[in-house]
């Protein structure tokens, strides 16, 4: 059930300026994109007609402040109407500021404040793996900065000593972590226990190698570097 049809980065840009609606975006949103598309053009195991399928692999954005690209994303894959774009934080809008798992059609978590998405997908895979469903895998996408936030550490130290084979974390390293990390943001995760690949945020062929390069043994990580601005 995995989507194989590409999304055009036309259509993606066009659905991402009916969200915009002469707002303007930063990076937050705009880095997200490349690795949106690869895990739901190549990766993920979900399509409109499984969001409700307890089989299926799990989404989860934790930097929900870079939302537009995920609504812009979804509404390219069919699961929600094109036309929700246009009142996108309206009064009376389902797409809010942050998503909703409530209101928007598969979406998995409410996200608020930064720090909580990974140890909700901690929560989630560890879950799975007491239900004996070894097949879906969890994806959280995170932010650098949020690797500041005590809550992280707790979530990267729990999954590497549980050996939470189900989780795969990507940290968009666009360098706005206020500490930084020894040897980089991959070594928080690989001192716990994790896999870990670093790659370049950009390149859709050394994403897609890393998301799938996890050896089914341990959590894995992916750091996707994207520092152009954008």
């Amino acid at each position: 059930m995995t989507t194989t049809t590409a999304t055009d980065p036309a259509v993606l840009g066009a659905l991402l300026d009916r969200t915009r609606a002469g707002r303007e975006f930063g990076p937050n949103v705009y880095s997200t994109l490349d690795v949106l598309q690869v895990l739901y053009d190549r990766v993920l195991r979900i399509t409109p007609e499984t969001v409700d399928d307890p089989d299926r692999d799990r989404f989860l954005l934790s930097k929900g402040h870079a939302v537009a690209g995920y609504y812009a994303l979804l509404a390219a894959k069919g699961f929600i109407p094109v036309a929700w774009l246009d009142d996108q934080g309206g009064p009376e809008s389902r797409l809010g500021d942050h998503p909703d798992r409530l209101l928007v059609p598969g979406v998995e978590i409410g996200s608020g404040s930064l720090g909580h998405g990974l140890g909700l997908g901690v929560g989630t895979a560890l879950g799975l793996r007491a239900q004996g469903r070894l097949t879906p895998r969890v994806y959280v996408l995170l932010g650098d900065a949020e690797l500041d936030e005590g809550s992280n550490h707790e979530a990267i130290a729990y999954a590497g000593a549980t050996e939470l084979a189900g989780l795969t974390a990507i940290v968009l390293d666009n360098r706005s972590a206020s500490h930084g990390w020894p040897g980089g943001a991959a070594s928080r995760f690989t001192v716990n226990g994790w896999t870990a690949a670093t790659v370049d945020g950009r390149d859709h062929e050394a994403l897609h190698t890393a998301l799938t390069g996890h050896d089914n043994h341990r959590p894995h990580v992916v750091v996707a570097v994207v520092t152009d601005g954008e």
